[in-house]
């Protein structure tokens, strides 16, 4: 049975061998739910992911959004700094709209831990921000009913 759910994926431009692999995995889940609207997009960093996916949300065209993105710390805060910003602002953005906004961004300290991450087997973070936002979605719909 089809799913009604109408779903967006926003993905980071930056660190793209990361974030196809999370990408593939949050696609997978979705499929293996029935759900077959899904609508992608695409930010320039993990910093502009939150403001595209509030625009999203605020659309009233999605029942969630998914966000994607790969952060891999270097010899500066800047890895703080976006990381930080990215995950407050999804959270922001997730409490402002009502709707399930879901952190698929990888924030690691090794290039191998984001390839480990963003495999395409069960442990897929992409995968989990899929599952994260159905289970929101659900928990949504049971409290409103």
């Amino acid at each position: 049975m089809k799913s009604e759910h109408r779903i967006a994926i926003v993905r980071s431009e930056f660190n793209p061998e990361v974030t196809e692999g999370l990408l593939f995995g949050a696609k997978e889940a979705l499929s293996n739910h029935d759900v077959s609207a899904i609508d992608e997009f695409s930010a320039p960093g993990a910093f502009e992911v939150p403001l595209i996916a509030k625009h999203l949300a605020r659309t009233g065209k999605y029942s969630g959004v998914i966000c994607l993105g790969c952060v891999i710390k270097g010899d500066t805060a800047h890895f703080e700094f976006i990381s930080l910003g990215a995950a407050v602002g999804i959270q922001m953005a997730s409490l402002e709209t009502n709707v399930p906004i879901s952190f698929g961004i990888l924030t690691t300290y090794t290039d191998e831990q984001a390839q480990i991450r963003s495999r395409k087997d069960e442990h897929n973070k992409g995968r989990e921000a899929a599952l994260a936002v159905l289970g929101s979605i659900e928990t949504l719909r049971r409290i409103k009913s």
